[in-house]
């Protein structure tokens, strides 16, 4: 097991639970879009605090890299985390058109952002940090508490 593989299926995971989240407001079913978005927004938060905490610390230890790749990153979560922010104000107010203008927005990013951690980041992490079992299963563990 990699840490490429560990936090791709993680990803897949959120993927799930938003297009959950935003087929049910879609349809306008408001428990269940929240029910959705409680757990994709749960599952995602859990995703960026791992690699915020654990993971890019520990590869920018190993590398010395401060202002690569983990910046870049670092500032699209802080881009999601707005757009969670206006998905759930979207929800409380029972808007379908601006949750589905936020959920675009956020699919797109998250389809560009998961792309480079995929094909570049996590590649790197590991031939950085692969023979760290010990870091690989506090992500593992960080990543199953969502």
């Amino acid at each position: 097991m990699s840490f490429a593989s560990v936090f791709a299926d993680h990803h897949r995971r959120c993927d799930d639970a938003f297009a959950r989240a935003e087929a049910s407001a879609q349809k306008a079913d408001w428990a269940a879009a929240r029910q959705g978005f409680d757990a994709f927004a749960a599952a995602l938060s859990a995703h960026l605090a791992s690699e915020e905490d654990t993971l890019f610390p520990a590869f920018e230890a190993a590398t010395g890299m401060q202002g690569g790749p983990t910046s870049v990153m670092r500032a699209e979560h802080g881009q999601m985390r707005q757009l969670l922010d206006e998905l759930r104000a979207a929800l409380d107010a029972k808007n379908a058109d601006d949750f589905g203008g936020a959920a675009e927005t956020l699919l797109v990013l998250m389809q560009q952002h998961n792309l480079k951690e995929e094909h570049m980041l996590y590649p790197m992490c590991d031939r950085a940090l692969g023979g760290d079992g010990e870091l690989l299963a506090r992500v593992k563990a960080e990543l199953a508490k969502a």
